[in-house]
């Protein structure tokens, strides 16, 4: 029976019942030890009773060096069901498990998407309830893999309940996003209950206040410091225990050290074994303890008193979890490590083996150092960066070799990086470099530190960092490396950063039968030009990526920056060629991490075709994928691209929420603006120009063309909304040096589109009586390059030139053809405005549909999943294209059927 917990029953309740909806949901618990968190899992444990399937798991501190070893417990019920996930999952998650060798490195983000898989299947015949207690103990690579599947449930009918502990010395779980639950000291009546039923009523009335007091409504010291205090409360006048001042957790800790010291010494000894054991398995921790001396038969004491039992599948239980932590602490130092040698005694050979191995260590040791370097490697491979992280520390640690102890130091700065632990990687790279004079050891530290500056927003520290890194006397594949992250990074820093990096790139002596060399060639060729420096015309990008390809390029991650690159030089339509090749790839390999990368581009050359539908559903997918990743950079370009087609359409309450949104996603580590802000100030003057506020849309585009990114694609391709702004507002004379500057850009792309583009600014900025052939060159480009929005724009313009040249009859037929195309792309405020101009013609204009009506009934997540069961992939083929479970995909069908007006999926249209 709970005490006191009415609310937090009730809300679990609510968590089980729409799992038998089929609904999915996550709630975590926090709060200090003791608090009931434990007591609430056990309780949902009743409450599902036989409805549901359960599974259960905890964290373990020693586990957190053991990559997946939370993620293995948990799963383990369901590993018969492997064969029904997808083969790129079903192969990560055998890798992850130690269940077969690694081929290649594995994705860690993929294990989230087998773990989201597998869940889904355990929940197949009944709704499933998962259990993680101690979520702030389980090793990093569990908890990634965990929260990734957590992000992305939505109908399969999994109830997932975790809790974490807070305060002390445990380290706090991040912010999670999921729905959270924190428990506090119960109400005094009820403590007063809960106490009066563990104390029984002899307790003296002093003792009984006293303890009141001092537990502060924690259930588990209401529980134990009677206990602890039972024979002073029995023995009158005697005088409290020594443990004023104390925090509630140590008293506790005191109270439970004084129950296991109680016990006979072999039995204490037995249960450290235990504690420091991660799994409690009954077949490693007696034979462990009996190499010590200590008999099975000892184990008895502890289960009679009740501080521990043995679980139906073999393991020794603690009555909680703070006593595995009272024991490990009452214990001498020479004691756990006479512990940890004892259980890797009777481990066979592996990395758990070689763990307790190096806890036990008191001196340096090579053999040891190079098993645990193994252990890394291991990890690694397994897409697990913080274990291998720990364990290249601790093998630079047992080391005897100045240099051997280095090169691992810088392993595991280099691992730290990758595992976004950024202090910790600084902090190694500093003592490694305080080390050593070579020069590839601290190019790689410079690396590591710049990637740190990067993620934090100090984006010209880390492009310099980087430059010079590449710089220094290293070989040109890794400089080649080093130079495309600089790219990157220098992008955000300015337009003189990019000229560097590239010029370096442009120079640097490859082999041609590198795979970076073909990516090396293009990438200046194709940006140079549009920062108005000259270089000979790219090949086109899928000549380009064959040729990276055939030398050994790894796709698609190698070509992300070739599918940006076509961007840049205007090239739209090889961006979206390459760009749902390499979407595809990635389905294939699921290789989701490089997704919403390479979607943001494809959603980019989707818009720029006047292809909003699409572009919307392919943004929405990756956006919802870098949230559940943790991509910040990605989330907050995302949340702008979507806000500008929210723009297009006028709607204005959408796209202010998303500007917001996106202005406001800038990582935990950061202080930089957000990477969304030229995309999301673009969003924002153009909802002001299509709604007739020209002034406050030049002051927008003036500041996003002129500023330190006005580099960048979306930038660069605002310049004619800038023209139109200005020249309407009467300030022509701002737009003249971003105009001079899309000229160059123009003439370096050399597209019929972007001179279309140039000559519609030209029309507008006059002089007058050179307008018309401007419009008319400029309408005969854009036939055939695809793009209805900027056509019907130009179209418009010219429309509004012609009637105020009081040519009325002469508009018309342009001005129709613009209202046509907006309303067919449902921009509604450029409709509307087509509309106004050809009723000033004296021509009646069709009837307007109404603000915001969207082309499809359904959402972009529907259309999607729709398109694909209209191609006749199952639910299943569908799901693993999506990275979503199977019931997810039904769900979403069964909601799709009514807004078309069918009933089933062979009544799907072809086209949609």
């Amino acid at each position: 029976m709970l005490y006191g917990r009415e609310h937090e029953q009730s809300v679990v309740a609510g968590l089980l019942d729409a799992a038998s909806e089929g609904r999915s949901g996550v709630l975590l618990l926090r709060g200090e030890p003791g608090i009931g968190k434990t007591a609430l899992l056990d309780h949902a444990v009743g409450r599902a009773g036989e409805a549901f399937r359960v599974i259960r798991a905890a964290g373990v501190e020693y586990e957190a060096e053991l990559p997946f070893a939370g993620l293995s417990l948990l799963l383990a019920p369901g590993l018969d069901r492997l064969h029904a996930l997808p083969g790129p999952q079903r192969r990560a998650l055998e890798a992850a498990f130690g269940l077969a060798e690694e081929r290649a490195p594995a994705d860690r983000l993929l294990v989230g998407l087998a773990t989201l898989g597998l869940l889904a299947e355990l929940a197949t015949e009944q709704p499933l309830l998962c259990i993680v207690d101690d979520a702030q103990w389980l090793d990093d690579a569990s908890l990634d893999a965990l929260l990734l599947a957590a992000r992305r449930l939505q109908a399969e009918g999994v109830a997932l309940l975790l809790a974490a502990r807070t305060g002390g010395a445990a380290p706090e779980l991040p912010t999670t996003g999921f729905p959270e639950l924190r428990l506090t000291g119960l109400p005094e009546p009820d403590a007063a209950r809960l106490l009066d039923h563990r104390a029984g009523p002899d307790l003296p009335a002093a003792v009984r206040e006293r303890l009141l007091v001092e537990a502060a409504g924690n259930p588990l010291a209401l529980t134990e410091l009677p206990i602890a205090t039972g024979a002073q409360a029995n023995t009158p006048g005697s005088p409290a225990p020594a443990t004023g001042g104390l925090p509630l957790t140590s008293r506790l800790l005191i109270a439970f050290h004084g129950q296991v010291t109680g016990l006979p010494p072999a039995t204490q000894t037995l249960l450290l074994v235990a504690a420091a054991e991660e799994t409690g398995e009954l077949d490693v921790v007696l034979p462990a303890a009996a190499a010590l001396g200590v008999p099975a038969e000892h184990l008895g004491p502890a289960e009679e008193s009740g501080l521990a039992s043995v679980t139906p599948d073999r393991r020794i239980a603690f009555r909680h979890p703070l006593l595995r932590t009272a024991i490990l602490q009452r214990a001498p130092h020479h004691q756990r490590l006479t512990i940890h040698q004892a259980i890797a005694g009777v481990l066979p050979d592996g990395d758990r083996r070689t763990w307790h191995q190096a806890h036990a260590a008191t001196a340096p040791d090579a053999a040891l150092a190079d098993a645990l370097e193994r252990t890394a490697v291991r990890a690694e491979a397994r897409g697990a960066h913080g274990g291998a992280a720990a364990a290249y520390e601790r093998a630079a640690r047992l080391t005897p070799d100045r240099d051997a102890a280095t090169r691992r130091l810088v392993l595991a700065a280099e691992a730290a990086t990758e595992e976004g632990k950024l202090a910790q990687a600084e902090t190694l790279a500093d003592e490694a470099g305080a080390r050593t004079d070579n020069p590839l050891a601290h190019a790689l530290l410079d690396q590591v530190r710049a990637t740190a500056h990067f993620w934090r927003g100090s984006y010209p520290t880390a492009y310099r960092l980087l430059l010079d890194a590449a710089g220094t006397a290293i070989e040109a594949p890794h400089a080649a490396r080093m130079l495309f992250q600089a790219f990157h990074t220098a992008w955000y820093a300015g337009e003189e950063p990019v000229i560097a990096v590239l010029d370096r790139l442009a120079a640097l002596p490859l082999a041609d039968d590198n795979p970076l060399t073909p990516l090396a060639r293009h990438l200046p060729a194709a940006v140079l030009p549009a920062l108005g420096r000259p270089a000979p015309q790219p090949p086109a990008a899928r000549d380009t990526a064959a040729a990276a390809r055939k030398a050994g390029a790894e796709t698609p991650v190698d070509l992300v920056q070739l599918c940006g690159a076509t961007l840049i030089l205007g090239r739209d339509d090889e961006t979206a060629e390459l760009g749902g090749e390499l979407v595809a790839e990635a389905r294939a390999k699921g290789t989701i991490g490089v997704m919403p990368t390479l979607q943001f581009f494809l959603a980019e050359a989707e818009l720029f075709h006047g292809r909003h539908r699409d572009a919307e559903v392919t943004a929405t997918e990756a956006l919802a994928l870098a949230r559940d990743t943790g991509q910040h950079q990605w989330t907050s370009q995302l949340t702008a691209l979507l806000a500008y087609l929210a723009a297009l359409d006028g709607d204005t309450d959408r796209c202010t929420r998303l500007t917001a949104e996106s202005l406001a996603t800038t990582g935990p580590q950061t202080a930089a603006p957000a990477a969304g802000r030229p995309w999301a100030h673009w969003a924002l003057a153009l909802l002001d120009l299509g709604h007739g506020r020209a002034g406050d849309a030049a002051d927008r585009l003036h500041t996003l063309t002129t500023g330190p990114h006005r580099h960048h694609v979306s930038a660069t391709r605002a310049v004619p909304d800038l023209v139109e702004a200005t020249v309407r507002f009467g300030t022509p004379e701002r737009s003249a040096e971003p105009y001079e500057r899309f000229a160059r850009w123009s003439a370096a792309a050399d597209r019929p589109w972007t001179e279309a583009l140039r000559l519609r600014c030209q029309a507008l900025l006059g002089p007058d009586e050179l307008a018309e052939p401007a419009y008319r060159a400029a309408l005969d480009l854009h036939e055939g390059t695809h793009r209805p929005f900027e056509q019907a724009r130009t179209a418009l313009l010219y429309g509004e030139w012609l009637r105020r040249s009081r040519r009325r009859t002469d508009a018309r037929p342009h001005l129709r053809a613009a209202l046509e195309t907006f309303e067919r792309l449902a921009a509604h405020p450029w409709a509307a405005r087509a509309r106004t101009e050809l009723t000033a013609t004296g021509t009646p204009a069709p009837t307007s549909s109404p603000t915001g009506t969207p082309d499809s009934p359904l959402t972009p997540q529907e259309l999607q999943i729709t398109r694909l069961a209209a191609q006749g992939l199952t639910n299943r083929e569908i799901a693993a294209q999506l990275f979503l479970s199977p019931r997810t995909i039904a769900h979403h069908l069964y909601k799709a059927y009514p807004k078309l007006h069918i009933t089933s999926r062979t009544d799907l249209p072809t086209t949609l």
